[in-house]
């Protein structure tokens, strides 16, 4: 479940180096279906630009928000706006939800039981199918909450079982992780389970504090090609809109908001949940959502759009994400439109040259789009992910939760690693250092913070 931060900024070096074509102003670079300006990251805090956030609760035309009902109205204006601007059009709901169950067995020393899912999204089970795997606590006396995510590399890396089939199809580089030429390897099965990964999925515990647990690898959703990849087979633009994006019709080049893969991967979250609401052992009304790093926006922007998630827990986001655009600090507007053009629409790269003066949004704005619902930010200390700037967003998101009759974030100055001070109730932030990567402390956060949301777990 990891990304490592170098990575990333190596596969922006690459690709602009290697794949774009410049302007005769050698500002700006041609990218995939947009020009981008190039304008490199800043590690420099004296250099973040003067900027204003705009007004939560107050409208684009001016109005301010007065009730309840006017904030569903500006919910849907924001919502809105990011459609438009930034994460593309929501994708539509399916025809049709078909789930198959494929297996079922003890697990985890008899204290859970496992299950295998299969999910198609039209009738007659063609087209795309996705595979959910569950696991749900046996002593649990009633419907128990439930943490969905999207993993990375295959559900077979979450433990080691020798009946979770390895993930076939395109899978994400890395020889480290066992793939070769984009094909997954049973030599990582479980590799998830390993307590000195920088990620980890500790199912025992989890299960352990009365949660049932579930996820799909995401590549079966929609592939995540690097910026740099050769092979013309799998590059960005059009492999990434294969998948499920053969649901939504022949794509028109020629809108600027059209569906990205971080939509469509929020989009499969909402189908997980689809799929909890018919497993009579879940309380799919107590719903977790989560993810770490491009995964963590997936779920921020799930939970934004689709209000059955109960608790959204982002991981580790990175720009794009929760933290603030327009600070300028680390993942910049041009970087993620150089960087990652499947992920955004081509409307976004207007604002990679000066988003603190272009930008009429930024992401405080759609984190409180899941107000009053429950929210904890999750950060990682490296200047690339700004994690001071996602405390900033949480605290001007802040207003939306207390104007709704929740408390906000505690009113503390950004907290150092670990500290714990700046988790609400309903709202907090918290941040470490280390690895990148879900760790076990980063779980321990989210079920405490969702406990404090539904109460202990009755088992």
């Amino acid at each position: 479940m990891n990304f490592m931060t170098g990575g990333r900024c190596k596969a922006v070096a690459l690709f602009v180096a290697a794949s774009c074509a410049f302007c005769a102003a050698a500002e700006t670079v041609f990218v995939q279906d947009r020009e981008v300006f190039v304008h490199e990251a800043n590690y420099d805090k004296d250099k973040i630009p003067s900027y204003t956030l705009e007004d939560p609760l107050v409208f684009a035309d001016g109005r301010k928000v007065a009730t309840p009902a006017d904030w569903a109205e500006r919910r849907r204006e924001i919502l809105g706006i990011f459609a438009r601007e930034m994460y593309g059009e929501e994708p539509p709901k399916p025809e049709t939800v078909v789930t198959e169950l494929v297996d079922e067995k003890p697990a985890i020393d008899g204290h859970a039981v496992r299950r295998q899912y299969k999910m198609w999204f039209k009738a007659d089970k063609s087209g795309p199918c996705v595979t959910w795997i569950m696991w749900i606590p046996k002593p649990a006396k009633k419907p128990v909450p439930v943490i969905s995510f999207l993993n990375y590399r295959g559900n077979h890396e979450l433990v080691p079982d020798e009946d979770i089939p390895v993930q076939q199809g395109w899978t994400r580089a890395g020889e480290k992780y066992g793939v070769t030429n984009h094909v997954s390897s049973a030599k990582t099965r479980g590799v998830l389970q390993d307590p000195n990964g920088a990620g980890i999925f500790p199912v025992g515990m989890i299960l352990a504090r009365g949660y049932a647990v579930m996820s799909a690898c995401y590549c079966e959703v929609s592939p995540d090609p690097e910026a740099d990849e050769k092979d013309p087979r799998f590059q960005q633009n059009p492999f990434a809109y294969t998948g499920v994006f053969g649901l939504w019709g022949e794509r028109d080049t020629s809108r600027t908001d059209n569906i990205t893969s971080l939509g469509a991967w929020a989009w499969a979250l909402s189908r997980g949940l689809d799929l909890a609401e018919r497993v009579s052992e879940l309380d799919a009304r107590r719903a977790v959502v989560t993810g770490c790093s491009r995964l963590g926006k997936a779920a921020l922007i799930a939970a934004a759009r689709d209000d059955r998630f109960a608790v959204c827990v982002p991981n580790q986001t990175g720009g794009g994400g929760v933290p603030l655009a327009k600070r300028d600090y680390g993942e910049n507007v041009s970087t993620e439109n150089r960087a990652f053009t499947h992920w955004y629409c081509r409307a976004y790269a207007k604002y990679a040259e000066a988003p603190w003066k272009t930008m009429p949004f930024d992401q405080h704005l759609f984190i409180a789009c899941i107000a009053p619902r429950a929210l904890l930010v999750e950060g990682y200390d490296s200047r690339w992910f700004d994690t001071e700037g996602e405390y900033l967003a949480v605290r001007a998101a802040s207003p939306v939760w207390t104007f709704l009759g929740k408390e906000g974030m505690p009113d503390v100055a950004w907290p150092d690693d670990f500290d714990t001070s700046a988790i609400g109730r309903h709202l907090g932030y918290v941040h470490r250092n280390r690895s990148h990567g879900i760790s076990a402390y980063d779980w321990t956060w989210l079920m405490d913070f969702a406990d404090g949301v539904f109460g202990k777990c009755a088992r």
